[in-house]
């Protein structure tokens, strides 16, 4: 049995290693592995539409304003919202675990997505955006 800590120690140098090929697998100027965009539309179009749009639009206009509970609207992901202030390692993060844990209401897809999926999601969600977007998300994430 492996305890704890060690547990946390390999996954997260797996987390590193994976966030470290995506970075690599989407800095190509913008060179997508296209089964990987596919892959990416598929799983984002099973899991994801229903809040976020059939093309990550959103599906609500005013994202940005709390609701009469005060939770915030899925916002749009496809680089008119604030999706692209969040490193990938963030969203990959928030994919995977979710916001209920924080105050918010995304469900997390841990045990619904593989860490291949999700990546493929965020592939798919970047290639939706402007170029100045992307590029700026992209020094982002080389800096930070």
């Amino acid at each position: 049995m492996i305890g704890n800590r060690r547990k946390r120690a390999i996954v997260s140098v797996s987390l590193g290693m994976l966030m470290a090929y995506s970075v690599t697998a989407i800095s190509d100027i913008r060179g997508y592995d296209p089964r990987m965009l596919e892959r990416g539309k598929i799983v984002f179009q099973e899991n994801c539409e229903v809040c976020h749009g059939q093309n990550a639009e959103g599906t609500v206009k005013e994202w940005h304003k709390p609701d009469a509970q005060g939770q915030y609207p899925p916002p749009p992901l496809n680089g008119t919202a604030h999706t692209w202030h969040h490193s990938i390692g963030a969203l990959f993060h928030t994919i995977r675990n979710g916001t209920i844990s924080v105050g918010g209401n995304m469900p997390a897809r841990k045990g619904t997505l593989s860490d291949n999926e999700i990546l493929s999601v965020i592939v798919w969600l970047t290639s939706l955006w402007p170029d100045e977007i992307y590029r700026a998300w992209m020094q982002q994430n080389q800096d930070g």
